[in-house]
């Protein structure tokens, strides 16, 4: 039960990040050539919710911190890729390169979507996970669905 509701907090977390993300890209004004000020107040405060759930954990002196090295390789790595998939969403969501601002319901579900085929594909490669027939034919839903939403161009323009 408590992982259900970690599943389900995490869930509205990662819906609540997207989300605040296309409104802090629909804020960037209209002569900016960058967002990256926005990326890094994103890092700070993630890194600040992390350093208060640290000192919280801390403070309950039960905790054991250390890791192995290959912990800390994988978690630098994930790092790196929010950090450049953050400054990718700015750019889509400031229209900075872009003729216009691209809609959060294309570029979230797009980029949402994409990573549950990414991690089946990747989890069957490389963590040698079993993959069902029935994963893949979702998978291939996934795809046909990312597909549709890109069909009627207009679809990527503001409102």
């Amino acid at each position: 039960m408590v992982g259900l509701l970690i599943l389900a907090a995490v869930t509205v977390l990662y819906a609540g990040y997207n989300l605040f993300v296309k409104l802090s890209g629909s804020h960037v004004p209209i002569d900016a050539t960058t967002t990256i000020m926005a990326t890094v107040c994103i890092q700070l405060a993630a890194l600040t919710t992390s350093g208060i759930f640290g000192l919280y954990l801390i403070s309950r002196g039960d905790q054991v911190f250390a890791l192995s090295s290959g912990s800390y390789f994988w978690a630098i790595a994930a790092g790196i890729c929010i950090g450049g998939a953050e400054i990718g969403y700015l750019y889509l969501f400031g229209g900075i390169g872009l003729t216009k601002p691209m809609d959060a319901s294309v570029v979230i579900p797009t980029i949402v979507s994409g990573t549950i085929v990414i991690a089946l594909i990747f989890s069957f490669f490389v963590l040698n996970e079993t993959i069902s027939v029935t994963q893949v034919f979702g998978a291939g839903l996934v795809i046909g669905g990312i597909v549709l939403m890109f069909i009627n161009s207009s679809t990527t323009a503001p409102h």
